[in-house]
């Protein structure tokens, strides 16, 4: 209301929702009251901080837009330099690397911003990871967490071409936070995996050199991180051919060989071997922080 105390108009709001609908009702609306005003502080500190900080001569949209929560308050009042297309462009320029090895390239098929869910986002990939299930797994969560950081107001993914599977395979569905389902996986619904949590990994976790290998712990899980020139892999430390651990396999090129059973595989090609697929896990590098992703199906083995 123009000219009115925007705190006293929410107060007499919150004051009214009491009255008509009861104490508990008042007490979860001051809690989402609390937690939007909050967000909105840490906002503004953040925009602080970041101009303070920011080299003389920079630019402070560029400045404030590379930070995520500010970025986001931007796109949220319509106040972004960059438009959603531009966003989702650099968004897949992030995980295109990565994907170079599960499933070949991704481009935009399209763009409805009138959908009634939601703008949805259409992909396409162009290439394959050779039917595995994990490997079309963690391209769904790759791809998902990249256009949510980046494009947060997508509100619905389609992604065409994961797999070079059977006819009649229904399209691979995204949702910009954590998906409810997974391709591959069997039906009823109910059976399907849990969604994945991402976790940042601290540099001595990670390879030191190209042609290296480090296992990492991330909550109980033995992470394999394999470092090739130009990019790092993330698989479960987990030979599928006899169950045993990776971290003494030694790498020959770009093929990891088990130490137990002498199975060989592809590490830049999703971890294919001759009969059998390491299980590969998302990963993203990104401004000199990676990021691993842990869906549920890591703690079961084959």
């Amino acid at each position: 209301m123009a000219g009115a105390d925007p705190g006293a108009r929410i107060g007499e709001l919150l004051d009214r929702l009491g009255r008509e609908a009861g104490p508990r009702a008042r007490e979860t609306a001051d809690e989402l009251v609390r937690s939007v005003v909050e967000f909105y502080g840490e906002g503004l500190a953040r925009t602080v901080r970041l101009l303070r900080s920011a080299p003389a001569g920079s630019d402070p949209l560029a400045v404030l837009t590379a930070d995520e929560l500010v970025g986001d308050l931007l796109i949220l009042h319509d106040l972004h330099p960059e438009d959603t297309m531009t966003r989702v462009g650099r968004a897949l320029d992030k995980v295109r690397p990565y994907l170079g090895s599960h499933a070949g390239d991704v481009e935009v098929a399209g763009l409805d911003i009138e959908a009634a869910e939601g703008p949805v986002l259409r992909l396409r990939l162009r290439g394959s990871c050779d039917g595995c299930p994990s490997s079309t797994q963690t391209v769904r969560w790759t791809i998902e967490e990249a256009i949510a950081r980046l494009a947060p107001e997508i509100a619905h993914i389609e992604v065409e071409g994961v797999t070079e599977a059977p006819a009649q395979q229904p399209l691979l569905q995204i949702q910009p936070r954590p998906p409810a389902d997974a391709p591959g996986a069997p039906t009823p619904p109910a059976a399907a995996p849990e969604p994945s949590h991402w976790h940042t990994l601290a540099t001595p976790a990670l390879p030191a050199h190209d042609h290296a290998t480090r296992v990492a712990d991330v909550e109980g899980n033995a992470l394999l991180l394999v470092r090739l020139p130009g990019n790092l892999y993330a698989y479960r430390d987990r030979c599928p051919g006899c169950g045993a651990d990776l971290r003494t396999a030694p790498l020959d090129g770009e093929f990891l060989r088990c130490a137990d059973c002498a199975a060989r595989f592809d590490v830049r090609h999703a971890g294919r071997g001759e009969r059998t697929h390491l299980e590969p896990l998302p990963l993203l590098e990104e401004e000199g922080a990676v990021r691993v992703a842990l869906p549920e199906l890591l703690g079961a083995g084959p």
